[in-house]
């Protein structure tokens, strides 16, 4: 996280800090002020994540340990998308649906939204 942030060199450098998504002062300091803001990770499993704002800094309160599920869907390239008051990846509304992520994206492009979000299963494509 340091690395990419603040050292040119880092082969992640361009993504982070290139960017202009930062460390707060107080990590790049010191770990033990990060281990006591964010607490020890949770399980191998988890990794930091940039959340609830994705494009923001690492800092209190917009980082967390995520699992690899959750940082999926946490990224730039998804798509989110709103409907009867709820948002989510149209990975997660593909799975709700009982379809896979193309046919969902198919439904959009040439339904109604309504339509692509309520329709259950009735065939794979169009």
């Amino acid at each position: 996280m340091v690395q990419r942030g603040t050292n040119e060199q880092s082969k992640n450098y361009s993504y982070y800090g290139g960017r202009g998504i930062i460390v707060c002062q107080r990590w790049v300091e010191s770990f033990e002020a990060f281990l006591t803001d964010m607490g020890p990770r949770p399980s191998p499993k988890h990794s930091i994540d940039r959340f609830p704002d994705k494009n923001g800094n690492y800092e209190p309160g917009n980082c967390r340990w995520a699992t690899q599920a959750e940082q999926s869907r946490n990224t730039r390239r998804n798509v989110n998308v709103t409907f009867d008051g709820r948002t989510m990846c149209l990975t997660d509304w593909a799975k709700e649906l009982g379809v896979s992520g193309s046919c969902l994206r198919y439904r959009i492009r040439y339904w109604s939204l309504s339509d692509a979000l309520t329709t259950k299963r009735l065939y794979e494509h169009h």
